[in-house]
């Protein structure tokens, strides 16, 4: 290597280590968060059990494309927007990492 090309390693080395390890630490784990959500929320299905984002439990009775009516008590149903559901526990337990 010559002098011009370890010149310029050492002055743009550390700003493309810095890019690397902001896309590594940032900006991929929101984009796989982000697509586990989507796949979340597409998978809503009637019956399924979920709490919102306030901390509701309650089972969907109805399921729409940007609303859903969830059952919370006995005779009380209400109804909320699809994204504010925070996670589907049917299963017994919350599907999403802690």
């Amino acid at each position: 290597m010559d002098a011009n090309m370890m010149n310029a390693l050492y002055t743009y080395g550390p700003l493309i280590f810095m890019v690397l390890v902001i896309y590594f630490l940032i900006i991929r784990p929101q984009r796989k968060e982000q697509k586990r959500r989507k796949e979340m929320l597409d998978g809503l299905r009637r019956g399924n059990s979920v709490v919102t984002i306030g901390g509701i439990y309650g089972t969907l009775t109805e399921v729409h494309d940007t609303m859903v009516k969830m059952k919370i008590a006995e005779h009380v149903e209400i109804e909320v927007s699809r994204a504010s559901i925070h996670a589907n526990v049917t299963d017994g337990g919350a599907q999403e990492k802690s």
